[in-house]
């Protein structure tokens, strides 16, 4: 099995999830819970997916093996992972998403959350480890019952939260496109915005699998994105990733607003005291006023687990984000006269709403005034792991190697290994290389005082990366 777990969750070929593989994680999963004694025999646990073929027959392999393994599965049917988190937290028990996120449509994934919520980076060893034993399950397939579907249950639940972050007719007077593409909130996204007073214009529905990378969206989809902006008059288009726990936004220029501008604007939004965000996100952010800022690793289960330690430690409303946008919220917050209670996993509607709450006709200027340094991001796909392996090596051996890797483009002035490799330069500038947790791609994040500079950064850094594969050594 090419199956491994990465920043959000297991992953592989939908092929490779497809029959035996699903049940035995799920099995895992269950054997898990019990012997953590978060679940008993007998328990309800429930089920959603995303829109990518592959996910629904995947999801009825998950709930077959749940119902063999003794638990009562409840099917969800498509439904945002957010979604889907909640629900089962509000009914105490634990859930399974089938989703591949970002990742392209001939992959899948499960994603695990206890009743607490989501799983870390224990239960995913204890899970990865119970996965490996024998399963039967194929021969009592016939012996399972019809399961409940609680869809229209767990889609009222979020969409009550939803309607709670903004004032009605908070939007009013915003003219607003909603990219559909395959996202699973494709329709509810754009009916929350109408509540909200927004007038809002469909664009880009897709009937075959679209894989939407919030953190890298393509020089064709971010032209058609400024393109419909200009056309349509719009003062923002909005979207989500596959399975909608990241959002997207572009502003009135035609601009994609980067995910951590978007979790910082949110964190404000909440008065958050704490914000727990990874490596990977602006370094402006450490010193925004009033905030406390934890670093970590990239990977949802890193930041929750920085979060709870966070709300143990009594550091008042703790929130958190990734560069991809995903917003976390570990305490209660207030949003206007409402109170949101803790989600245990991101969320894309929050961020989106409260962005577009503060930003108004004029995201860009909200942008602008925050005053941080220009961030971006983009990746190599199709990259070997092999070489990403051996490239990230190469340049951790020794401090010279770094230094003619990035010969031209800046002095290193330090290194910072947290998460692959994090190089600030003597102009203040920084190169991240990190290989992605659950795809062959090789990412790179910068960052740099003006918008041309980052560009060129970017740009030069992956054209160096393509050199050392195509090369096929180092040295």
């Amino acid at each position: 099995m090419g199956l491994k777990f990465g920043t959000s969750g297991l992953r592989g070929l939908a092929v490779d999830l497809l029959g035996g593989p699903s049940a035995a994680f799920t099995t895992a999963f269950v054997r898990h819970l019990l012997m953590d004694g978060h679940v008993r025999i007998g328990d309800r646990m429930f089920v959603g997916r995303d829109l990518r073929e592959s996910s629904p027959e995947i999801a009825a392999q998950c709930m077959k093996a749940l119902a063999l393994a003794g638990m009562v599965p409840v099917d969800c049917g498509a439904l945002p992972t957010p979604a889907l988190a909640l629900h089962a937290s509000a009914n105490r028990a634990a859930g399974i998403m089938v989703t591949g996120s970002h990742i392209p449509a001939d992959r899948n994934g499960l994603k695990f959350y206890r009743p607490d919520g989501e799983i870390d980076k224990t239960d995913e060893a204890s899970i990865a480890a119970l996965a490996t034993e024998p399963v039967r399950w194929k021969d009592a397939a016939s012996t399972v019952t019809p399961y409940a579907n609680e869809a229209d249950a767990a889609w009222a639940l979020y969409r009550d939260r939803c309607l709670d972050i903004l004032p009605a007719d908070a939007l009013s007077g915003l003219r607003i496109g909603v990219y559909q593409h395959s996202s699973v909130a494709r329709d509810f996204l754009g009916g929350l915005l109408s509540v909200h007073g927004a007038e809002v214009l469909a664009l880009g529905r897709s009937e075959t699998f679209v894989a939407v990378d919030t953190e890298a969206i393509g020089e064709e989809t971010a032209a058609r994105l400024k393109d419909w902006t200009r056309q349509h008059h719009l003062h923002a288009i909005v979207s989500t990733d596959a399975d909608a726990d990241r959002p997207l936004v572009i502003d009135e220029t035609g601009r994609q607003i980067r995910g951590d501008i978007m979790g910082l604007a949110t964190a404000r939004f909440l008065r958050a005291d704490c914000v727990v965000t990874p490596i990977t996100s602006n370094s402006g952010i450490d010193h925004v006023p009033g905030i406390q800022t934890i670093r970590t690793r990239v990977g949802s289960p890193y930041v929750i687990e920085a979060m709870l330690r966070a709300c143990r430690e009594g550091r008042g409303v703790v929130t958190g984000f990734e560069a991809n946008g995903g917003f976390i919220l570990a305490s209660p917050a207030s949003s206007g006269s409402m109170m949101l209670a803790p989600l245990p996993t991101r969320d894309s509607m929050l961020p989106i709403l409260a962005l577009l709450g503060q930003g108004g006709r004029a995201l860009s200027k909200y942008v602008e005034a925050l005053k941080l340094p220009v961030c971006m991001s983009d990746r190599l796909i199709d990259y070997p792991v092999e070489a990403g392996r051996a490239l990230m090596a190469w340049l951790a051996a020794e401090r010279s190697n770094i230094a003619r890797f990035l010969q031209g483009l800046g002095t290193v002035s330090r290194v910072d290994s947290m998460d692959g490799l994090r190089i600030v330069l003597d102009d203040g500038s920084v190169v991240h290389l990190r290989p992605s947790g659950n795809a062959p791609e090789m990412r790179c994040y910068v960052e740099a005082a003006t918008s041309d500079a980052a560009r060129w950064l970017l740009s030069a850094t992956l054209a160096r990366v393509h050199e050392h594969v195509q090369g096929g050594a180092l040295s």
